[in-house]
């Protein structure tokens, strides 16, 4: 299964990416993640609660992150297993600068197998939007704070209320100018 798109995170690439690297903020922001471990350099291990439709459990896996090239770039492979079923996946994560914001583009391979994978595809990939908009909406909110506030509070209401102010607020937005490239080949 194939999942990409992109997504904008109204904050410095430099703070983003920092938020995407730790493990204690991506633990607040990843839904239904109960622990998030460093085990090595780039290497992480995770508890993490989740479902599709009425088939839910507790996978335990693992996080690796390659060819980090920060604020720019990073690969990451995952796996977990679970009485649920498996997930093992693979994708890379495109930090651009826009105008005072960060342009997350993201795209990656997933495979499910297990008694999840009987729910179907379309219905996996629906949660998956729906995990990865909380996921961003999170983010965003911990790359907006300070360094000397407090972080947010996360979870399923306060993220939904956030994306829903930021979608109604997006007709409002004045547009950005295009940027212009001319290449030559």
């Amino acid at each position: 299964m194939k999942i990409e798109g992109t997504q904008e995170v109204h904050a410095r690439r430099e703070r983003v990416f920092q938020a995407l690297v730790d493990p204690i903020v991506l633990q607040r922001c990843i839904p239904g993640c109960e622990r998030l471990e460093q085990v090595a350099e780039n290497h992480f291990s995770t508890t993490l609660r989740a479902g599709v439709g009425s088939i839910k459990g507790v996978f335990i896996g693992n996080v690796r992150l390659e060819e980090v090239q920060p604020p720019a770039h990073f690969r990451m492979v995952v796996d977990g297993k679970g009485q649920p079923g498996f997930l093992k996946g693979a994708g890379t994560l495109d930090l651009e600068e826009r105008d005072g914001a960060t342009v997350v583009n993201y795209s990656g391979d997933v495979q499910v197998g297990g008694t999840i994978a009987g729910v179907g595809q379309r219905m996996i990939q629906g949660a998956a939007r729906m995990m990865l908009a909380q996921f961003f909406t999170a983010i965003e909110a911990e790359a907006q704070t300070k360094a000397d506030e407090a972080p947010p509070e996360h979870g399923f209401f306060r993220t939904t209320l956030r994306w829903l102010s930021g979608r109604l607020r997006r007709p409002f937005r004045r547009p950005t100018k295009p940027t212009s490239s001319t290449s030559q080949e």
